[in-house]
């Protein structure tokens, strides 16, 4: 998955917590939950060499541009 991570394109990239039983470590073991989203986006930011607030804004960035997509709402 890490080298997945490193090849796709930032503007390509979603953070999701929609995997139940796949949560990150430290809590890996227990149930997944929106919470650890933050986690998620730490070690993206960390594998991919940029910075928190990047990845943040760029995941928010694409969330944003889907779901008015799929919604046909003006951005």
């Amino acid at each position: 998955m890490r080298a997945a991570l490193r090849q796709t394109p930032l503007e390509r990239l979603l953070i999701e917590t929609d995997a139940p039983y796949l949560a990150p470590v430290p809590w890996r073991g227990k149930r997944n939950e929106p919470a650890y989203v933050l986690e998620t986006a730490k070690r993206v930011a960390e594998i991919k060499g940029l910075p928190l607030e990047q990845v943040a804004a760029a995941t928010s960035s694409n969330w944003k541009r889907l779901c008015l997509q799929e919604t046909g709402q003006d951005r």
